[in-house]
């Protein structure tokens, strides 16, 4: 074809070239007209090429159903099944051709950069919130494309190694990535007594490389990855990257299995969100430690921690009314909301923020940090105002509303709890979305529970002031069973619990409170779980059944706890309290004979360590 032609009619000819080779038997397969493509066609000028197939295409559709010449028709039938093949084999050259326009775009790209900006470039350009993200085969390509730019020992040739180490590491883990589910007899998790068992155990055992399996190793035995990262004072680039593939393709691969399991939604879900904040956290502890070695690598850990929350922000199940605790327990909760929120303070408002400040606002809020949860949650309702993100801007009402609550400011929770009904009303009139109808039901508790709390604090004790309150609260809760989400259902059983216990209902305080706590279990909130206890624990302290207020009494307090909240002192005081009126010997006597019924819940080293709690609360008051 002569350079002079015009670009259309060099296409056309390529297009007539391919059908009479078709139509004289000289191409043999579908693969030699794609290849015959990506030879020919250009990238910056598919365009061109798609619209003139697609016009020999219709032109000769319609010669097909217009001719009335037997033999002309077919040998027209015959061109228009040639020019279909082009047209398949041109959507595949064009995916082909996009993905090394893409990876020559991220090789210039990290090339150009200074040698210790290329690790950050680097983890934005393989980051899967793109728009086309770079499958694993595709990274492994860009790898080796580094490779041939790179110099000896350069950081360039360490991206590249590890990008190939690590491939290699996530495939060795791939075929191992669920098989810790069905050797365990205990609850899907990545919680457990520490030790062989488990997940992180279980990859250990199967990577090859020493840096990623030490990782595991830390895990498994829930020691510190801050002071294991502190120690990696020979780290390479190399060494990082491996186990940052392996890492985050272990993620990825557990929340599409979990996504995927159709025999319960609810349960999948959960072990998404787990998933999601487990490996946020983890690298946010690596940020910690790498960061006095070099700052380079806790950037970069940072760098993935923020791409994480970014992904799980995004997920339909993102728990715009749960918290971070719903899925730690012990140690890993302690410094992890400290972690997370350094890195966020350099990210720009984006919607994403809103959410993830959401999140953190409900788990500060169930610690006690009553000011600074309510400081994430006005910085989450600005950003989502003005990213447009409504559900996020009515659930950030909501929480201030309840963390007003906390600090006694009742008056002001009304107006925020009002302001966030007004507001998911108007929306789901707007829009019909099930995430407004929720915001409303949680809107309608929260006005319901400020305004009983506020009718408490006035010391009004006609039956009629709390009768417009409790409605809202069964007003919630109907909406809540209507939608379907345990979450909500979970705090209007709780809410409704309480209400009942204000006014002095004591049996429907129980039936609220105890089926707001199986709900609780069900979603997975280790908050509402410990409330409901601590707060059944007094009512069956008020009705003399000292046997349950032990119980339920021990289980909230170890599991408040455990979230590091400082409500586990009401519960803990109470129990010192029936410790002195039973007297020691009793009271040993109600534990041990619940001991079976609390193991159940938090393990026989949870049962062990109640003990240790209430001399601790002891020697602390």
């Amino acid at each position: 074809m002569s350079d002079s032609l015009s670009l259309r009619d060099k296409y056309l000819a390529l297009i007539d070239e391919i059908v009479e080779a078709t139509l004289k038997g000289k191409i043999s397969s579908a693969e030699q007209v794609y290849q015959m493509l990506l030879n020919s066609v250009t990238v910056d000028t598919g365009e061109i090429f798609e619209m003139v197939l697609s016009d020999r295409i219709n032109s000769t559709q319609q010669q097909v159903d217009s001719e009335k010449d037997d033999l002309k028709q077919a040998k027209a039938t015959r061109i228009l099944r040639a020019s279909k093949t082009i047209q398949t084999q041109w959507q595949r050259a064009e995916e082909q051709n996009k993905t090394r326009g893409a990876i020559a775009s991220a090789i210039k790209e990290i090339t150009t950069s200074t040698a210790d900006e290329q690790l950050a470039v680097f983890l934005r350009v393989i980051d899967q919130n793109q728009k086309n993200p770079l499958n694993l085969q595709q990274i492994q390509q860009l790898g080796k494309s580094l490779g041939q730019y790179a110099q000896a020992n350069s950081n360039l040739q360490e991206i590249a190694n590890g990008v190939i180490r690590g491939a290699a590491s996530w495939q060795r883990i791939q075929e191992h990535l669920v098989s810790w589910m069905y050797e365990r007899q205990e609850s899907i998790g990545f919680g457990g007594v520490p030790g062989e068992n488990g997940p992180w155990a279980t990859w250990a055992k199967n990577v090859k490389s020493e840096f990623p399996a030490a990782l595991f190793r830390t895990l498994a035995r829930e020691e510190s990855v801050v002071e294991f990262a502190e120690g990696q004072k020979t780290l390479t680039m190399g060494d990082w990257v491996e186990m940052a593939i392996a890492l985050q393709y272990i993620q990825r691969g557990l929340v599409n299995w979990f996504d995927q399991q159709p025999y319960n939604i609810k349960a999948g879900s959960k072990l998404s969100i787990s998933t999601f904040l487990t490996f946020a956290v983890i690298w946010s502890y690596l940020a910690v430690g790498f960061r006095p070695i070099a700052n380079i690598y806790g950037d970069a850990c940072s760098l993935v921690m923020l791409q994480i929350l970014r992904t799980f922000s995004q997920r339909q199940y993102f728990p715009l009314y749960g918290g971070l605790f719903a899925s730690f327990s012990g140690s890993y909760l302690r410094d992890a909301l400290d972690y997370l929120d350094e890195p966020l303070r350099r990210a720009e408002g984006t919607q994403e923020k809103a959410r993830i400040l959401t999140l953190l606002g409900y788990s500060q809020r169930a610690m006690g940090q009553y000011a600074r949860a309510k400081g994430f949650h006005q910085q989450a309702l600005e950003i989502a105002r003005i990213a447009g993100d409504r559900s996020c801007e009515i659930a950030n009402l909501n929480h201030l509303s309840r963390a007003c609550v906390e600090e006694k400011d009742y008056s002001e929770a009304i107006d925020y709890s009002q302001r966030a009904l007004i507001l998911s009303r108007q929306a789901g009139d707007a829009y019909g979305g099930q995430s407004q109808r929720t915001g409303e039901a949680n809107a309608l508790v929260n006005l319901g529970y400020s305004e009983v709390m506020e009718a408490q604090q006035r010391e009004d004790g006609e039956s009629e002031s709390y009768e417009m309150p409790i409605n809202y609260l069964q007003q919630g809760l109907k909406l809540s069973e209507q939608l379907g989400d345990i979450q909500s259902k979970a705090l209007c059983l709780s809410s409704l619990g309480i209400a009942y216990q204000v006014i002095g209902e004591s049996s429907k305080a129980i039936q609220n409170l105890e089926d707001g706590f199986n709900t609780a279990q069900v979603c997975g909130d280790l908050y509402l779980q410990g409330l409901n206890l601590a707060n059944l624990s007094e009512t069956n302290y008020s009705l003399a059944n000292f046997e349950r207020a032990v119980y339920t009494g021990c289980l909230g307090m170890y599991l408040l706890n455990q979230i590091a909240s400082r409500e586990w002192h009401k519960p803990a005081s109470l129990l010192t309290i029936l410790q002195r009126q039973l007297g020691e010997e009793r009271f040993q006597e109600i534990l041990q004979s619940s001991r079976q019924k609390i193991i159940a819940v938090i393990g026989v080293d949870g049962y062990d360590y109640i003990p240790q709690l209430l001399e601790t609360y002891g020697n602390g008051k």
